[in-house]
């Protein structure tokens, strides 16, 4: 990068500042508040899990207590409140999703600009349309990356990867950075970038389910460093050695150069709620599960096969461990199984798929029956999942996904928060703080989960 050329992460800071001044679309700050409340509502149920009290007594035992608010109850400093926060929101794998840029963006972005707004004393609108704004920026990246089974970004939890630099942009927009403190906040969480898959891949870590919390924490230290005066390095994203050329095999087109800086198109209208607690490319599979699922019952000795693709077959093997998962991250990230309790019990809810699923012998006779067949062509977002029933070399049924099938729409975004609230033990503050929530009063609403029940 020529030193009179301006960089991408000062077009990029100018462009959110402007973004922020111009005004969040309506609608999107309206979407915004209801995935803060859908991510509120996740936490609180995650809270009494056994990663959420490793993770709290792992933090605290680093930073010590603090003045930053903790979901369910609690105080820690800010940086270890970033990280606790993304981690109950994360640990159920029931957070929103951007299907294309294959992301989890409110997990990194939110508990950043929560733990700055308490640092700042920011109003609810300026929290709102930072959450936004840091989202979008995180969900525009992944739609230029497109990742897909096998090439750039394959390898890489790209809500890791990007979930640094929409954490900086939104801890940083919330601390009132000007343009020049932004770009060394993108510098900064780039120094940081991290988000290799193999927690993913492999088997047997608990420690997928936290591993947005990473960007969380890491987006707001760049973005309070870079509000107390460290310069972060201003070629972050086309720098000789910037996150596009290091992480993602080369330097963006003039086309997605200009895709990242335009904010007239909002990508993260595309982020949706998710149904069930298991991995987005699970979904398909338990969709066809369901449609399939009574003539599966009717013939106990069919053959199950399920169609899979470069991506979605990465959560089908090696099919052996994926069959008999040895933790309950394993098992929302297994194709084979989570296919096999569709099909025994119906589409997983958060009480009926607890670890206690890991020794159900009726799910794990049904995931040894799962075949799989390869040959579905590749593709950005949902996998064309099939699944057929096979009885004496006679097709009995099939089933094939339809996006719909995964459709969330508000009504059931709020029975969603409602259950999560009941499974949580706050079923009686419900309905007040889904109110409050609705009614953008973002302060009020985390002084509400930030109480023990």
């Amino acid at each position: 990068m020529a030193a009179d050329t301006v960089s991408l992460s000062a077009e990029l800071a100018r462009a959110l500042l402007q973004a922020r001044h111009a005004g969040v679309p309506a609608d999107m700050r309206d979407k915004t508040r209801l995935h803060i409340a859908d991510s509120l509502g996740i936490a609180l149920a995650a809270r009494g899990t056994a990663l959420g009290r490793q993770v709290i007594d792992g933090l605290l035992a680093g930073h010590g207590a603090g003045t930053s608010g903790l979901i369910g109850g609690g105080r820690a400093a800010p940086l270890a409140a970033a990280f606790i926060n993304a981690s109950l929101i994360h640990i159920l794998d029931y957070d929103d999703i951007h299907d294309v840029g294959r992301l989890h963006p409110s997990t990194c972005v939110l508990p950043a600009a929560m733990a700055a707004a308490g640092l700042a004393d920011a109003g609810d609108a300026a929290v709102v349309d930072a959450v936004a704004l840091g989202s979008e920026l995180m969900c525009r990246l992944g739609v230029i990356c497109a990742p897909q089974g096998e090439g750039p970004g394959s390898e890489w939890f790209l809500t890791q990867l990007f979930g640094y630099l929409g954490a900086a942009a939104a801890a940083g927009l919330v601390l009132g950075l000007d343009q020049r403190q932004l770009v060394s906040a993108l510098g900064l969480a780039y120094m940081q970038l991290a988000g290799g898959k193999e927690a993913g891949f492999g088997t047997g870590a608990t420690a997928r389910g936290i591993y947005p919390a990473f960007a969380a924490q890491g987006g707001l230290q760049a973005a309070l460093l870079a509000r107390a005066g460290v310069t972060g390095p201003a070629g972050a994203m086309d720098g000789a050695a910037g996150l596009f050329r290091l992480y993602l095999a080369g330097a963006l087109s003039s086309r997605q150069r200009a895709m990242l800086l335009d904010f007239s198109a909002w990508h993260a209208r595309d982020v949706d709620i998710k149904p069930w607690p298991s991995c987005r490319l699970s979904h398909p599979y338990v969709a066809v599960a369901m449609a399939a699922r009574d003539a599966c019952l009717a013939h106990p000795e069919a053959r199950v096969r399920v169609a899979v693709n470069p991506s979605s077959g990465r959560l089908c093997r090696p099919l052996a461990q994926r069959r008999r998962p040895a933790t309950l991250q394993d098992a929302k990230y297994s194709i084979p199984f989570m296919t096999a309790y569709t099909l025994v019990h119906g589409a997983p809810t958060l009480r009926g798929f607890s670890a206690e699923v890991l020794a159900d012998e009726d799910v794990l006779r049904m995931a040894g029956r799962i075949e799989l067949e390869d040959g579905l062509p590749d593709n950005p977002g949902h996998p064309r999942a099939v699944l057929t029933l096979l009885e004496q070399g006679r097709e009995i049924a099939r089933a094939q996904f339809a996006a719909a099938d995964l459709r969330v729409d508000a009504a059931r975004a709020r029975r969603k928060f409602e259950d999560c609230l009941q499974y949580a033990g706050r079923a009686a503050q419900a309905g007040a703080l889904w109110n409050v929530m609705m009614q953008g009063r973002l302060q009020s609403a985390f002084d509400m989960v930030f109480k023990e029940s």
